[in-house]
């Protein structure tokens, strides 16, 4: 198995289920990772063979841009299955950080992974 990843995809949201966390927008940051055969995309060496990770995060960038959820575990399901849904992958490992979100703790979130492991 092949894995093309985005690491550290920092977006601005609204995040939150306190009332001021309702008012503001937060960062949070996508990591992910997602099977996907290269062999075809390094032999044509065409992006049109190959997972875009740009298309990818730029999807990803839009959709959390303009989401409001209250909890990390929504936005990361959506997230999900996004990629899984709109793109040629057949399972996807999403990490979603919120920083600052606990005091003493550089970041908390979630890891989840979702569709058929090759």
């Amino acid at each position: 198995m092949d894995i093309v990843f985005i690491k550290d995809l920092e977006i601005e949201t609204i995040i939150g289920i306190y009332d001021w966390e309702r008012k503001i927008r937060q960062v949070v940051c996508l990591n992910l990772e997602m099977s996907a055969d290269i062999r075809r995309a390094a032999a044509t060496d065409r992006i049109e063979d190959t997972l875009d990770y740009k298309a990818v995060a730029k999807r990803l960038i839009g959709f959390v841009e303009k989401s409001s959820f209250g909890l990390v575990e929504t936005l990361g399901e959506r997230c999900a299955e996004i990629v899984l849904d709109e793109f040629p992958v057949d399972w996807v490992k999403l990490r979603l950080d919120k920083p600052g979100a606990v005091r003493g703790s550089k970041s908390v979130g979630i890891i989840i992974e979702r569709g058929r492991k090759p």
